[in-house]
Formats: structure tokens, C-alpha cells, sequence
């Protein structure tokens, strides 16, 4: 029997499965549509997203932080739901070979990924992630953020397996290096096709699957 190339496989969500969550796009989308201050609203997510991101702070704390430092016309949810309506497939993204490394059952497969608590459980939720994902080392469950080095070594201590026997999948070159650094193979994502040719060539694929490739 073929012995697999790795025992887990962990991917980005933002970015690589599905489109980022709350990033600069979808921050100036929201600007537009609320009529506030694109540079303000970033200078004000930069002092508090990474506290939110480790869950130190909740939703409207946030939200009371970046958005409602005065009088809005629009609530709380209403701009919430407008920052969860951004998310939505990546294009050229890797959900289909997601959906086929889990399919395969070689691998324990996860995320490793920067999100803060509720747009996290709303994006597993929408797209069903847990179906294919097993493990979830985000940073609003570890309290920690990648890159940072501890974020990758409580993975690794969870995990409890050699970093060389994990693949790491991020499409941010920080965060593949800040892996690489903890002795995880890491491939920074390009796209889809790119990433299924490394795939293969590593073995964790099969240049013969007969897997459907379409969404």
C-alpha cells in the first residue's frame, strides 16, 4: 500500500478557499456603501483587528472601535451583514481540492487561518467547511495569529506529529515562511491548476484521479 506523503494537510481559508473575509477590498467596499471614511476605517481596523482576530474582543466591541465612534444612520447588524455578504467562493480558489484531499481519507485534514470568531463560524457554516475540514486552528480559537512563530508551534504541539509529516497550503508569503521557519512544509497558493500540479508531484494527489474538477 502507497504510504502517504504527509499525515496532515492544512489549509488557508482567506484567500485559498474562499475570498478574504474582512481585508482591505472588502473594508473599502464597505466605506462605499456606508458613506465613512475609507482611511479612517483603516486606520482604526490596523489599532484593533489582531484583538479581534485572537477574540480578545467581540463583534460590537470592534464595530464600536472601527465604525460607530459617532452617531450612524445603520446598526450594528446592518453593517455586520454587509462584511459576511463579501464572502463568498475564491475564484480560481482551492475548495474542489479540498473537497478531494478530504475525499481521499489519507490525510487529518484542517485550517490554519486569521479569523475573528463570528465571521469564522459564519463562513464554515455558509460553505460547509467542517464537512471537509477536521481541524480548525483559526486564531480566534488559538488566541494567536500567524505569523506569529507560537501560532505554528501550538498547532504543531496539538498535532503531536513531526512538522515535516504537515503540509501547510496560504496564499500570504509571510505565513508560508513563518511555517517553513517551524519546520512545516508549506506551498504558497497561485491558483488552483498550479496547486494541483504541486499536489501531485508531492503525492498527496494522484495525477490519475478521476475526481470531478468543476464547482
Amino acid at each position: 500500500m502507497l504510504v502517504a506523503p504527509f499525515d496532515v494537510i492544512l489549509f488557508d481559508v482567506g484567500g485559498v478557499l474562499l475570498t478574504n473575509g474582512w481585508d482591505h477590498g472588502e473594508r473599502a467596499a464597505a466605506a462605499e456603501h456606508f458613506g465613512l471614511n475609507a482611511e479612517e476605517l483603516e486606520a482604526r481596523n490596523t489599532k484593533v483587528v489582531a484583538a479581534w482576530d485572537r477574540s480578545e474582543i467581540d463583534r460590537n466591541q470592534y464595530l464600536d472601535a472601527t465604525v460607530f465612534t459617532e452617531p450612524r444612520s445603520f446598526t450594528h447588524d446592518e453593517f455586520f451583514d454587509f462584511m459576511l455578504s463579501q464572502s463568498r467562493v475564491q475564484p480560481d480558489g482551492a475548495l474542489e481540492i479540498l473537497r478531494e484531499v478530504a475525499a481521499s481519507k489519507r490525510f487529518l485534514v484542517g485550517s490554519l487561518n486569521n479569523e475573528p470568531r463570528e465571521m469564522n463560524e459564519y463562513r464554515f457554516g455558509k460553505f460547509e467547511l467542517r464537512r471537509y475540514l477536521k481541524v480548525a486552528f483559526s486564531s480566534c480559537y488559538m488566541g494567536l495569529r500567524k505569523p506569529e512563530p507560537a501560532m505554528y508551534r501550538r498547532a504543531l504541539d496539538i498535532l503531536g506529529c513531526p512538522p515535516y509529516r504537515i503540509l501547510f497550503i496560504d496564499d500570504r508569503e509571510e505565513n508560508v515562511a513563518g511555517a517553513a521557519a517551524a519546520g512545516i512544509k508549506a506551498i504558497r497558493f497561485a491558483g488552483a491548476e498550479a496547486l494541483r500540479a504541486e499536489l501531485e508531484a508531492r503525492g498527496v494527489l494522484s495525477p490519475a484521479s478521476n475526481s470531478p474538477r468543476s464547482m
